[in-house]
C-alpha cells in the first residue's frame, strides 16, 4: 500500500468514526455531527498555519478528539481535579483510538507513536508539530465556539479562560486570532486577555 493510500484510509476512518457523533452543530445553514465537523476545522486550521504540515501533523488534526462524545465531562465528579482527570482520560482515548485506525490502515508503530505524541500534546512549546495543534485548536475554538461559549458566562472566568489559551498559543497564533471576526463584546474580552499575558 502506498503513502497516498494510506493515508486516505485513515482520514476516511477518522471520519467515519466522527461522523456517529450523536451531537450537532449548525454551521451555514448545513447541519453536521459537532466532532466530525471540529475535525475538518482543525485540519482546515493545521494547514493554514502549516501549509508543509508533516503526514503525521494531518493525521493527527483529524482524530486529535476522535470519539470525544464517549467520555462525557458529566461522567465524572465536579471540580477541577476531576476535570483534569477528564482531559488525560480523554487525551488517551484519542490516542489509543487513532492508534488502531492507524495499524489498520498500514501504518507502522514508529509512525503511528509520533501521531500519537501529537495527540497527546507532548512537549508543548519544544515540538512545532505539537506546537501548530495547540494554535489550531485554539483558533478552532475562538472561530467556532467562543461566541456561543462568552455570553453564557461572566467576563472573569471567560477573560480567564482566554488568557489561559493565549498562553499555550505562540505568536503566529495569536496573529491569527487577531484577524477573526468578533463582536463587540468578543473582541473585548480578547483584548483584556491578551493584556494580561
Amino acid at each position: 500500500m502506498d503513502q497516498t493510500d494510506r493515508l486516505t484510509i485513515a482520514l476516511a476512518k477518522f471520519d467515519a468514526y466522527n461522523q456517529k457523533d450523536p451531537h450537532r452543530i449548525v454551521w451555514e445553514g448545513e447541519t453536521y455531527s459537532r466532532e466530525y465537523f471540529l475535525a475538518l476545522k482543525l485540519h482546515e486550521w493545521v494547514l493554514k498555519i502549516k501549509p508543509e504540515a508533516s503526514e503525521a501533523l494531518v493525521l493527527a488534526s483529524r482524530a486529535q478528539h476522535i470519539g470525544r462524545w464517549e467520555i462525557p465531562r458529566d461522567s465524572y465528579a465536579p471540580g477541577r481535579e476531576p476535570y483534569l482527570k477528564w482531559r488525560r482520560d480523554l487525551a488517551h482515548y484519542h490516542a489509543q483510538l487513532a492508534g488502531e485506525m492507524l495499524k489498520d490502515s498500514g501504518y507502522h508503530e514508529q509512525e503511528i507513536s509520533r501521531v500519537q505524541e501529537i495527540i497527546l500534546k507532548k512537549k508543548i512549546k519544544v515540538d512545532s508539530d505539537v506546537q501548530t495543534m495547540e494554535n489550531a485548536l485554539c483558533l478552532v475554538f475562538l472561530a467556532f465556539q467562543y461566541e456561543d461559549f462568552h455570553p453564557l458566562h461572566d467576563q472573569e472566568k471567560v477573560v480567564n479562560i482566554l488568557r489561559k489559551s493565549l498562553l499555550k498559543m505562540d505568536q503566529t497564533g495569536h496573529q491569527f486570532a487577531l484577524t477573526l471576526d468578533y463582536s463587540p463584546q468578543g473582541q473585548s474580552y480578547i483584548e483584556e486577555a491578551l493584556s494580561q499575558l
